[in-house]
């Protein structure tokens, strides 16, 4: 079956966007067939993948406001790519008095699920309409989760809305894990909050190792690819390849 799943969370800046296109890369790089949606009006991925997102005549958009079919751009690195652009910030208001706007993405999906093995939805840092009906079409939600203390108490209200959504709209939505980020192990608040978020979280789902902070991460974004393209031998990408290993056993 198709694992797709949602990074999400509410937070900005916990290296969401950076994540979505590393695992993906590194899902491909296992032989598996994988398909990124960008659900943000702010289309990051869709820059970090080197799509100028202010020249796309379709994006997300229209699937899901208009009900077309997705627009998928493919092989970037080998991955395919549902793109977005600015267009997507007025979806919230336009979806607002939609019948059954909360399936409008699962809908979209349903005509190329099985033509993947993953796919990987990043999420808008919001608990709005988009970030439902990115959990309502997932099997699963991935959690980055910045070793910081305020980004660690943000994750009950997190957990709150996975909860509800598992109640009313996606019974089957399961937690893939939480991913701590940006974590520099000479600071000791960010090594106690690590610890707080495995001891807290570990009997919820898998806490995955740490992403390491590092100024590589911007640098390969900035040249719009994965990590592993930019620098091979940087410590993260051994990261990547263990949370990837787990991702293929959900």
């Amino acid at each position: 079956m198709t694992k797709i799943i949602a990074l999400f969370n509410q937070s900005g800046g916990v290296g969401k966007t950076t994540l979505t296109m590393n695992l993906g890369y590194h899902l491909v790089l296992n032989k598996n067939r994988v398909l990124l949606i960008d659900i943000d009006p702010q289309a990051s991925l869709t820059t970090f993948m080197g799509i100028d997102s202010e020249e796309l005549e379709q994006t997300i958009y229209e699937s899901v406001v208009g009900e077309e079919p997705l627009p998928i751009i493919q092989q970037i690195n080998g991955l395919d790519l549902v793109p977005a652009n600015i267009n997507l910030s007025a979806a919230e208001l336009e979806l607002v008095s939609s019948l059954m706007r909360e399936v409008r993405l699962k809908n979209a999906l349903n005509s190329v699920v099985d033509n993947y093995d993953f796919i990987l939805i990043d999420c808008p840092p919001s608990l709005g309409i988009l970030t439902v009906l990115s959990l309502v079409a997932a099997t699963h939600v991935l959690v980055p989760i910045q070793t910081q203390f305020k980004s660690f108490q943000g994750t009950d209200l997190l957990l709150n809305t996975v909860a509800r959504l598992r109640k009313a709209a996606n019974r089957n939505l399961e937690i893939a894990g939480f991913i701590p980020t940006m974590f520099d192990s000479r600071t000791a608040q960010e090594t106690r909050t690590y610890n707080a978020i495995k001891d807290q979280l570990s009997p919820l789902a898998t806490v995955y190792q740490p992403i390491p902070r590092s100024i590589v991460f911007p640098d390969a974004s900035e040249k719009r690819v994965p990590l592993a393209l930019h620098q091979s031998r940087h410590p993260a990408v051994d990261v990547m390849k263990k949370i990837v290993k787990k991702l293929e056993q959900l």
